[in-house]
């Protein structure tokens, strides 16, 4: 690093005062022991509920597209199915309350317990269809922890199934699409929103488990016309929605308003007076040559726009974003107005994208939260980009910049800088309102 160029800063270090950054990826994860201290004590589940109806999905762990999912479903929910008091679950029992998250039981003792009842049964949403057991219980395990089960076990099929099992209590090879096999007496089995843009290429085997139990549904939508077409390439009808973060804007602009008045946000806000672009991306872009090229294209980007880059992370579950390869990045940039916001409260996560000039990054969900705030994005390229590009392709113009390889990042985000706001704004409240009145037809069934 050049001694010309500037030391980054950290902003929002959360939950207590000098907690270090390292330290964060501790605090995630609740040990199975810790979790399961209770024999047959589960999260928010009432022993007198008549007809149980469980939300489901991938937010056990710190993603906070995931995350997100539930607070939409529930407060959807609410609007329409009055009395309901859902039970959030996951493949593990965790507790995120504390980053803006659930309390989840664990779906295998929701099966024990319940299998014989009338229960509703909702996927919140997500990339669920192409999780296989080991991706699911790598990203449940503690981050520190993630490297040594992935060399201890990762090399051999039978190895990566029996530790996935210890992990997830299933022998599920889909984990994450669960149907009638695990609730036979279920009122009903929805689908909401759900992605699977590699479903056509997985390990056949995975694919037809995944396809039995969609077959076993009441109501599927999905969030792209890839993961449509590779249903009903199998004979599954499944309606288009958006994402349901597309709502989070429409439902909790209140909330993230006041999370970019204060705290973590505010300090962001005033560091960068002039405006700021949110800046993530994942920790497979970790290596020296590519981390200098990021930090290449945001000295541009930084010049050209006089606008501050504010790096955050959308996920701390492993596999997900790492802040020491955003520190390794920081430290290769010469713009002197960039920090690292280390919140990983989701709220804070969204007011972040909610305040800034525009979105810059690998996530999924970084993209969706700017296009509900109708602000200009730009995805650049992962390893593998299929399910951005799928969602792109899906519900973006043909003007609006995609997924784009990094060597262009720093040209595709002056474009969408330019971007018509009124056409923005106009294509945010389609998403939303095409994702609620897809919700529609999942509370239908579920009120019968």
């Amino acid at each position: 690093m050049s001694a010309a160029c500037p030391k980054f800063a950290y902003i929002g270090l959360p939950w207590r005062s000098g907690i270090e950054p390292v330290e964060v990826k501790r605090e995630l994860m609740m040990s199975r022991e810790q979790a399961g201290a209770k024999a047959g004590q589960m999260a928010n589940v009432d022993a007198s509920t008549k007809r149980p109806t469980i939300v489901f999905g991938a937010f056990d762990r710190h993603n906070f597209g995931d995350m997100l999912f539930a607070h939409v479903v529930a407060r959807l929910l609410d609007e329409r199915c009055a009395g309901l008091a859902p039970v959030f679950a996951g493949c593990a029992q965790r507790d995120l309350r504390a980053y803006g998250g659930h309390e989840t039981a664990a779906l295998a003792q929701l099966a024990a317990r319940w299998r014989d009842e009338p229960v509703t049964l909702i996927h919140a949403g997500g990339e669920l269809l192409t999780c296989d057991a080991w991706e699911a219980a790598v990203m449940l395990t503690n981050p520190d922890d993630a490297q040594s089960h992935i060399a201890r076990h990762g090399s051999r099929a039978q190895d990566r199934r029996a530790w996935a099992r210890s992990v997830l209590g299933t022998d599920a090879p889909a984990p994450y699409v669960v149907g009638r096999e695990t609730f036979p007496h279920a009122t009903s089995i929805c689908f909401n929103a759900i992605g699977g843009a590699r479903l056509d290429e997985i390990d056949a085997s995975l694919r037809a488990e995944v396809l039995a139990r969609l077959r076993t549904a009441d109501a599927i939508t999905v969030r792209d016309a890839r993961t449509q077409a590779a249903l009903r390439a199998a004979g599954i009808e499944a309606p288009l929605v958006p994402d349901p973060a597309s709502m989070v804007a429409a439902l909790f602009g209140e909330r993230i308003a006041a999370h970019a008045s204060a705290g973590a946000v505010a300090e962001v806000r005033r560091a960068f007076p002039r405006g700021y672009l949110a800046v993530q991306f994942s920790a497979d872009f970790g290596d020296d040559a590519t981390l200098a090229g990021i930090a290449r294209q945001m000295d541009s980007l930084g010049a050209a726009s006089g606008l501050g880059i504010a790096l955050f992370r959308a996920g701390a579950a492993p596999w997900h974003d790492d802040i020491a390869v955003y520190e390794r990045m920081a430290r290769r940039m010469c713009h002197a107005a960039v920090r690292i916001f280390s919140s990983l409260n989701v709220w804070d996560i969204c007011a972040l994208i909610a305040e800034s000039a525009g979105f810059a990054g690998s996530s999924l969900h970084g993209r969706i939260i700017a296009m509900a705030y109708a602000l200009p994005r730009v995805n650049f390229q992962p390893a593998d980009s299929c399910k951005q590009q799928a969602y792109v392709s899906t519900w973006e113009g043909a003007d609006t910049p995609g997924v784009v390889p990094l060597e262009r990042l720093h040209e595709a985000m002056l474009v969408a800088l330019q971007a018509d706001r009124d056409a923005l704004r106009q294509q945010a409240s389609m998403l939303a309102r095409r994702h609620e009145a897809g919700f529609d037809a999942i509370a239908g069934v579920v009120r019968t």
